[in-house]
C-alpha cells in the first residue's frame, strides 16, 4: 500500500492551522537513523485510508514528491473533537530486518455454528477486537482470524489460545479475554438446571 505526501517546510501551530484550512494535513515521519521528516497529506485521501484497518496493520510505502522514501508504519491518527477532520498522522520508519510491535484487527469467524450458539443459545461478546503482537515487517498480518467453531456455552477464550499466524509473537497479557459465550435463560443451562430440580425431587 502506498502513501503520497509532499515535503513540509514551515512548522508550528499557526502553519498547521493554514495547512488544514488549504485541505491538507500535517504529519511527521520518525524512526530509524534519520532525522524526523515534516510532511503534509491531501485530508480527503488520508480521511478515507485511515478510516480502514488495512492502513493501521499494513507496512505503507511512503511516497514523498514522487519519490519513495522507505516503509513505514500507520502509529497514531489525531482527529478533530468532533468534525469528520484529520488533525496529524504520525508514521514510523520500518527496517525490513527489525521485529516491529503494532495492535492488528481481529476477525471472528463461525460464531453462528459453534456450540455456544447453537446448542446453549448463548451471546457471544468481544471484549477486545485487537490484540498486540510482535513480527518482522515481511510477517505483520493485515487481521488475525479467531475461530469460534469449537467454543462452548459458558467459555472463555483468552489471547494466549489465539492461533497466531507463523513468525508472529503476543505482546500483551495472555489471559486477556478475547471471546465470551454468556449462556442466558432458556438455553442449555437452564434445561440442565431443570433436569436436576426434577432428579432432586
Amino acid at each position: 500500500m502506498k502513501f503520497n505526501a509532499t515535503t513540509r517546510s514551515v512548522k508550528g501551530t499557526s502553519a498547521s492551522r493554514r495547512l488544514r484550512r488549504a485541505g491538507r494535513v500535517p504529519a511527521i515521519v520518525y524512526g530509524g537513523n534519520a532525522e524526523p521528516l515534516n510532511i503534509e497529506l491531501d485530508h480527503n485521501e488520508t480521511y478515507h485510508a485511515v478510516r480502514k484497518d488495512e492502513y493501521h496493520s499494513s507496512i505503507l510505502d511512503l511516497i514523498v514528491d514522487g519519490k519513495s522514501v522507505g516503509n513505514v508504519l500507520l502509529r497514531a491518527v489525531q482527529w478533530h473533537p468532533y468534525k469528520q477532520q484529520v488533525l496529524h498522522v504520525d508514521f514510523q520508519r520500518v527496517e525490513k530486518g527489525e521485529r516491529i510491535t503494532t495492535k492488528v484487527p481481529l476477525h471472528f469467524i463461525n460464531a453462528d455454528i459453534s456450540p455456544a450458539v447453537k446448542l446453549s443459545a448463548a451471546v457471544i461478546t468481544h471484549p477486545i477486537t485487537e490484540l498486540e503482537i510482535s513480527c518482522l515487517p515481511g510477517d505483520l498480518p493485515q487481521g488475525i482470524e479467531v475461530d469460534l467453531s469449537n467454543l462452548q456455552g459458558g467459555a472463555i477464550l483468552h489471547a494466549g489460545d489465539v492461533k497466531l499466524p507463523e513468525g508472529v509473537t503476543l505482546v500483551q497479557a495472555a489471559d486477556i479475554v478475547v471471546a465470551n459465550a454468556q449462556v442466558r435463560g432458556g438455553g442449555a443451562a437452564a434445561s440442565e438446571q431443570g433436569e436436576g430440580e426434577e432428579a432432586g425431587e
